[in-house]
């Protein structure tokens, strides 16, 4: 790949967007790889300190942080109201930590950013084969964004989703393919409780990372032994 092709990361400082991340310094090359962080009123805020720090020590010298904190005002969830606890209603089609319309909302600003800097290619961590349900997580959806960004801003985006059919347990391979998984185990907030690493153990995210890393590690230990 040209090492004049720049690269826009949506980060977020969890699992799945730094493996991204560091995907996209071994493929673009560290001085063409930007950053975009959206703060939106989570309560796991922390992790845009993570964001900030990860990008950082990775040597990120464009990272663009974006404040969405009025995002409370036209929907609520479990992950903008404090006062609800996070749980998957089973009378209900999602979680109710889906907050509606963001990952559309993160993409149209991300590529208004990307268009200013030059930037064609946009990577976002989102995977619709080991998630919670969410459905602007899915290809379908992502493939319609892309197509609906260009027509726009007449723009020829390329919204790339290397997680798209991974499994966690395949998303934990990856790091340790990239030398990285001790790292992003131990550096990382998936966290809806805002606990890096390995986070609370209680909440849907923690337990569907574990899951996957637990998995991968007895893949690993079997093919070692």
């Amino acid at each position: 790949m040209s090492d004049a092709k720049k690269v826009l990361v949506v980060f977020s400082g969890g699992q799945d967007s730094t493996t991204c991340l560091l995907q996209a310094i071994r493929d673009y090359g560290r001085d063409c790889v930007s950053c975009i962080t959206f703060f939106y009123g989570q309560k796991h805020s922390d992790e845009v300190n993570v964001a900030k720090n990860i990008a950082a020590e990775q040597g990120i010298k464009n990272h663009k942080l974006i404040n969405l904190d009025w995002y409370n005002q036209i929907t609520t969830n479990a992950l903008l109201d404090s006062s609800m606890e996070i749980a998957q209603d089973a009378g209900s089609a999602y979680p109710n930590t889906v907050v509606d319309g963001r990952n559309m909302m993160f993409f149209l600003v991300a590529a208004i950013y990307a268009k200013s800097q030059g930037i064609k290619d946009i990577i976002t961590g989102v995977c619709e084969t080991d998630f919670s349900g969410y459905p602007d997580c899915r290809d379908v959806f992502i493939k319609s964004c892309n197509a609906t960004l260009n027509l726009a801003m007449d723009y020829s985006f390329h919204v790339i989703t290397p997680l798209m059919q991974l499994t966690k347990e395949q998303t934990w391979k990856m790091a340790d393919e990239l030398g990285m998984l001790d790292y992003v185990y131990e550096k990382t907030l998936t966290c809806y409780n805002g606990i890096v690493g390995r986070g609370c153990g209680e909440c849907p995210s923690c337990e569907l990372r574990q899951r996957g890393y637990d998995a991968y590690m007895a893949s690993r230990l079997k093919i070692e032994g």
